[in-house]
């Protein structure tokens, strides 16, 4: 069974819709057992990251989630929340990964980065070479810099990482759940782990 954990900051249903076209059962959770029984965790998210960890430490999730051992992917803010702290909030984050989430700055550019943009320097076992150079759809005003952990980077203002990968955690700035069919062969790539 997948897990998709369930904290009030999340794009829970249309991830739970695009594991369902892959065929995939899933289960919308919060609760520490059934997190821990799951062959495969899912931490999505779009929202404020103080406010989601603050949530997260109330409910005990902060200690389960960096302690799990099965394949876990983040996507957008639970990539963020798995580094280790963000402007956003002055949140102090989870800390898998050894990054510092940034606020974008540009006086030209909008904030946030909304739309379509391609991924490069692309690492398996998430990503194959088939998807460098694949659009993904991303939506974010804060960046995790480029690091020991990226997996995959894009460009927008300054390069940045796309996604990251350490140990059993794998993370996506971008939303794979809205990226057509290159988010479709990442989850299967995920799913496959």
């Amino acid at each position: 069974m997948i897990a998709i954990i369930k904290y009030n900051a999340g794009n829970i249903f249309s991830v739970r819709a695009a594991l369902g076209r892959l065929g995939a059962q899933s289960v919308i959770t919060g609760a520490a057992a059934e997190l821990k029984a799951a062959q495969k965790i899912i931490f999505p998210g779009v929202g404020e990251a103080g406010t989601a960890m603050a949530y997260l430490k109330k409910t005990g999730l902060d200690e389960i989630i960096k302690n799990l051992k099965v394949p876990v992917l983040g996507i957008c803010l639970g990539m963020q929340l798995l580094c280790k702290k963000s402007e956003e909030g002055g949140a102090k984050c989870l800390g898998v990964f050894d990054a510092e989430i940034k606020k974008f700055q540009s006086p030209t550019a909008k904030i946030p980065h909304i739309g379509w943009n391609n991924i490069t320097d692309v690492k398996a076992p998430l990503f194959d070479k088939s998807l460098e150079n694949a659009y993904v759809y991303f939506v974010h005003g804060y960046y995790a810099p480029l690091c020991a952990a990226t997996a995959a980077r894009a460009d927008y203002i300054l390069p940045f990482s796309a996604a990251l990968q350490k140990d059993n955690f794998y993370a996506a700035q971008f939303h794979p759940e809205k990226s057509g069919d290159t988010g479709e062969k990442i989850l299967k790539n995920f799913l496959e782990l």
